[in-house]
């Protein structure tokens, strides 16, 4: 099933559907007394959350033995880099009007600001690199080494939203908690899989020589 080309279809409308009800929020006047506010919120909430499904992927075809999960990741991520767009843009251009001094200024001083700026900066070389031109380009080994800044982007985003609250942390620390364990298990695996490619050679520089 994972398989189909349909199975892709429903994932992408399922990227753009939080979108949809967003537009459809707006055309209604349902955005609260404050719309940029909640226009802000509402695509960095999702950002955070795409940059987690991203992160899960990997362990989730694993754990569930679903090897065809790996056909979604790709665009998981560059959803996440569209909603991280949009936040930013949202920032950018209705609250700061395109005042690249007040931006910068902001960047400088506001160390949420700056988190989250470190986070959409380092998106944007994977969303470019994204294509299978660009992995043929770079390589496999180099390609997946740049792709390791979605550790930095998913760090970045959960310090951003933590210096942001004031008071309630709990969406914070729930993303926070789910990016260490993400991350940790990938730390996990990656020792196991060290330690398992070493044990042959161990083995073989064990062995006794054949008269």
């Amino acid at each position: 099933m994972l398989r189909s080309k349909w199975t892709k279809v429903v994932v992408f409308l399922l990227g753009l559907a939080p979108l949809a009800w967003l537009g459809w929020r707006a055309l209604n006047q349902q955005l609260t007394a404050n719309p940029i506010e909640f226009i802000t919120h509402f695509t960095g909430d999702w950002t955070i959350r795409l940059i987690c499904i991203t992160l899960a992927v990997s362990p989730l075809r694993k754990i569930l033995g679903l090897p065809d999960l790996i056909r979604f990741r790709r665009m998981i991520g560059l959803y996440a880099f569209v909603y991280g767009s949009l936040h930013f843009t949202t920032w950018f251009c209705l609250d700061k009007w395109f005042d690249f001094h007040e931006m910068l200024a902001d960047v400088r001083k506001r160390p949420f600001i700056t988190a989250g700026f470190t986070g959409f900066v380092c998106k944007l070389p994977l969303a470019v690199t994204s294509t299978t031109g660009w992995i043929r380009r770079l390589g496999g080994k180099r390609w997946q080494a740049l792709h390791r800044l979605i550790y930095v982007t998913a760090i970045a985003g959960v310090v951003h939203y933590y210096w942001l609250v004031k008071s309630d942390i709990r969406k914070p620390v729930l993303y926070g908690t789910l990016v260490a364990l993400l991350l940790g298990y990938r730390m996990v695996a990656w020792s196991v899989g060290r330690r398992m490619r070493a044990m042959p050679r161990a083995n073989k520089r064990a062995a006794p020589a054949i008269p």
